[in-house]
C-alpha cells in the first residue's frame, strides 16, 4: 500500500500529526509520499515528494493532458497511490481534493482544524482509524463537484482564466472589495430565472451546504442528495430565498458591477474577472472519493458539530 499525505506545513500541530502518521505507517510497512512542502519543513529527504502547485508556464492544455486540476505526481516511476491523507482542516481537504482531481484516489481527512465537516477524523482517534484503513475496514462515498467555465461576450470559451475550475463545496460570485452590490443575471437551463441585486451568489453542492452556504442562511442537504443550492448573499429583496435544484441543471451567469469587475471563488480560490465575461456552472464530469470509517456520518456531525438538540 502507498499513501500520499497533504498538510499545511506552516502549522505546528499538523507537523506533529504527520510525524505520528509516518511512524505508524512505517510500523505497518506502508509506503508514504509527502507533499513537497511537508518534506521540506520536516527535512525528510528519505521520503519521495510530490508538488501540487502550478509549475510556471503551465497552460490549461497541459492540465487537460494530465487530467488533473493541479500538478500531483511529477515522477512517473512512483507507485500508484492507494489513498491520500489530508491532515488539517476543511481548507486543507479542499486543497487535497483539487490536487487529486480526476485521479480517482480516495481521501481521508484528519482534523487538526476547527469544525471539520470534511476532515472528520479527530486526532485522538487517529491510531484506531489508521489501523482500520490499513486493514481495509472502510467504505467509499462519492461526492459530486461543480465546474465553472468562462465565456467572452461573443460566446467564445476562454480557457485558462480559471486555473482550477472544479469545486467540491461551492462556487461563489462576489463583489470586489468595497464596491456596491452586484446585478447577477441567472439563467437556469437556458430559461431566465432572476437578476439578483445582492453582494453575491453562492452555488453549492450538498457537501458544501455546511460551508459558506450555511453561514449565509442556506439550507443543509445530506451529501447523498443529488441537488445544487442557489443562495444569494445579502439580497436587496426580502422575497428572494435560497433555491435547491437538480444537480444536472446548468446555470448561465452575467454580472454587472459599477466597477466593471467581480470575484469568482472556487472553494475559496478567488480571482477577479471582467464583467465582459459570462459564466457557466454545471456538474463536473468526475467525483471525489471520500473514505468513510467507523460510525462517522453526516447525521452524527449535525449532532456533535452543530450541537443539534443542545
Amino acid at each position: 500500500m502507498t499513501i500520499a499525505i497533504f498538510g499545511n506545513a506552516m502549522k505546528p500541530q499538523t507537523l506533529v500529526e504527520v510525524r505520528h502518521i509516518l511512524e505508524f505507517m512505517e510500523s505497518k510497512g506502508v509506503k508514504v509520499v509527502l507533499s513537497h512542502e511537508l518534506r521540506q519543513e520536516l527535512n525528510l529527504r528519505e521520503y519521495p515528494s510530490f508538488d501540487h502547485s502550478y509549475p510556471k508556464g503551465m497552460t490549461i492544455s497541459d492540465l487537460k493532458n494530465q487530467k488533473t486540476d493541479f500538478m500531483f505526481l511529477e515522477n512517473a516511476n512512483y507507485e500508484p497511490i492507494d489513498f491520500a491523507l489530508s491532515v488539517g482542516g476543511d481548507g486543507t481537504f479542499l486543497t487535497s481534493a483539487a490536487a487529486i482531481g480526476q485521479q480517482n484516489i480516495p481521501i481521508l481527512g484528519i482534523n487538526c482544524g476547527h469544525l471539520g465537516f470534511l476532515a472528520e477524523v479527530q486526532t485522538d482517534d487517529v491510531d484506531d482509524i489508521l489501523q482500520k484503513l490499513v486493514a481495509g475496514e472502510y467504505t467509499i462515498e462519492q461526492r459530486r463537484l461543480l465546474n465553472v467555465s468562462v465565456f467572452d461576450k461573443s460566446g467564445a470559451l476562454r480557457e485558462g482564466l480559471i486555473m482550477s475550475p472544479n469545486a467540491l463545496n461551492e462556487i461563489a460570485i462576489l463583489k470586489e472589495g468595497l464596491s456596491s452590490m452586484l446585478q447577477i443575471e441567472l439563467k437556469v437551463n437556458g430559461e431566465y430565472l432572476h437578476t439578483y441585486n445582492s453582494d453575491g451568489l453562492v452555488i453549492a453542492t450538498p457537501t458544501g451546504s455546511t460551508a459558506y452556504n450555511l453561514s449565509i442562511g442556506g439550507p443543509l442537504i445530506v451529501p447523498q442528495n443529488r441537488g445544487i443550492i442557489l443562495t444569494p448573499i445579502a439580497p436587496h429583496s426580502l422575497t428572494v430565498k435560497p433555491l435547491v435544484v437538480p444537480d444536472d441543471w446548468k446555470f448561465d451567469i452575467k454580472v454587472s458591477s459599477r466597477y466593471d469587475s467581480f470575484m469568482v471563488s472556487v472553494d475559496g480560490r478567488s480571482q477577479s474577472l471582467s464583467t465582459d465575461m459570462c459564466l457557466r456552472i454545471e456538474r463536473a464530469s468526475y467525483t471525489i472519493k471520500l473514505v468513510q470509517l467507523g460510525d462517522n456520518s453526516f447525521l452524527k456531525s449535525l449532532r456533535t458539530k452543530l450541537n443539534w438538540g443542545k
